[in-house]
């Protein structure tokens, strides 16, 4: 990557990728409802591996507490721009039912699933619909500093224990439990996966040899699709009911995708796909917000449109992708500078990296320092 991008030069592009495709296929599956989506490539366990991996890296680097600060930073602005607009659009609608205002502060800090008004198709419901993601992921950053002390005494035990107890637990209906016991099961859920990141960080998956991991791979996946396969839900062959049969699935593929590891340096000389994968990297976190109640917009607007009186299913599934991808666009480019702001980084509407002009990196590289401070080279 040119050293003059606005991005790092020292990005994992293999990283970048993976985390690019796991939030398309976010959007697809809550577009599509197709619950095989989630057996072709299990995004959850793949972010919370690539994010344990990465809290793994900062915390060989610097203090847990300061580590922890940084991570927060960067995530609840953009949910605070979401409770700002979807709060006040749901209390203007009739929330019937809301809750004591205690529970609005997990607007604020989400240490569990923020409270929202119910209903298929209310824009509020299905925005917050998505947001055990950041409960999940904010426990597991506030833990890490103590997971990875345990992790590094007791590496298979550690992995071992929250599967241990999602199986004592496999016959009780996590989903249907309180807001605290949902997000303790999806912390259950996707620590393995989280620690399996640490293990990639720490050399510990490059010390096995390739048919080892790939058979404990196959192993984790065959179990997790064997159960769902012999308890099919009403939607079909789904994870989600069945957090240990998830936890298992997500580690199979976790651990190939981490083993694997190539150098994907060659996709900073394809402009089109470099641009691409920087562009939902840099702008993951409004993207995983806003896409739910963008499809749910979607939806509206055809219906108020008349679109979905097409017949044909081809016709009706590309006028609802062009539709739902337009306001996503439209919704990354009028609100995805916050994460700029988030990261420390001057804000811009362009989501892609942005180099400077040549002539601005020649005078970068030839100017010299005059009385404590840098001056630019003469011209000409």
């Amino acid at each position: 990557m040119n050293a003059t991008s606005t991005e790092a030069p020292a990005r994992d592009r293999y990283f970048d990728t993976l985390r690019a495709m796991a939030i398309v296929r976010v959007v697809a599956y809550h577009g599509f409802h197709y619950a095989i989506l989630a057996l072709l490539f299990p995004s959850m366990g793949v972010m919370f591996a690539l994010a344990g991996s990465l809290m793994a890296r900062s915390l060989d680097r610097t203090s847990g507490p300061t580590v922890i600060r940084s991570r927060v930073r960067r995530l609840l602005p953009a949910l605070w721009v979401m409770a700002a607009v979807l709060v006040p659009l749901m209390l203007i609608a009739g929330w019937g039912h809301r809750p004591a205002w205690p529970d609005f502060l997990l607007w604020v800090v989400p240490l569990a699933t923020p409270p929202s008004s119910h209903g298929l198709g209310d824009v509020g419901a299905e925005g917050a619909g998505v947001l055990w993601y950041l409960a999940t992921y904010l426990w597991l950053v506030i833990l890490s500093p103590l997971l990875l002390k345990l992790y590094r005494r007791q590496r298979l035990l550690t992995i071992a224990f929250p599967l241990l107890i999602l199986a004592a637990l496999h016959s009780e209906r996590i989903a249907d439990g309180t807001n605290a016991v949902q997000t303790a099961g999806y912390v259950l859920t996707f620590l393995p996966c989280w620690l399996l990141g640490f293990a990639h960080r720490d050399g510990d998956l490059r010390k096995l040899r390739p048919v080892v991991v790939a058979g404990i791979a196959v192993g984790c996946a065959a179990l997790g699709l064997g159960w769902v396969v012999e308890h099919p839900s009403p939607t079909g062959l789904d994870l989600v009911p069945f957090p240990l049969a998830h936890a298992l699935y997500s580690m199979g593929f976790v651990l190939a995708l981490l083993r694997l590891n190539p150098s994907l340096a060659w996709l900073n000389r394809v402009p089109l796909l470099h641009k691409l994968v920087s562009a939902l990297n840099n702008r993951a976190v409004t993207i995983y917000l806003w896409h739910n109640v963008v499809i749910t917009v979607a939806i509206i607007t055809g219906d108020r449109l008349g679109l979905w009186n097409v017949k044909q299913g081809a016709l009706l599934y590309l006028g609802f992708t062009c539709i739902a991808l337009s306001l996503l666009t439209i919704t990354v480019f009028t609100l995805g500078w916050v994460e700029d702001l988030a990261a420390r980084r001057p804000p811009r509407l362009r989501p892609w990296p942005v180099h400077a002009p040549r002539h601005a990196a020649h005078r970068l590289a030839t100017g010299h320092l005059r009385n404590g401070h840098r001056q630019p080279a003469k011209s000409g």
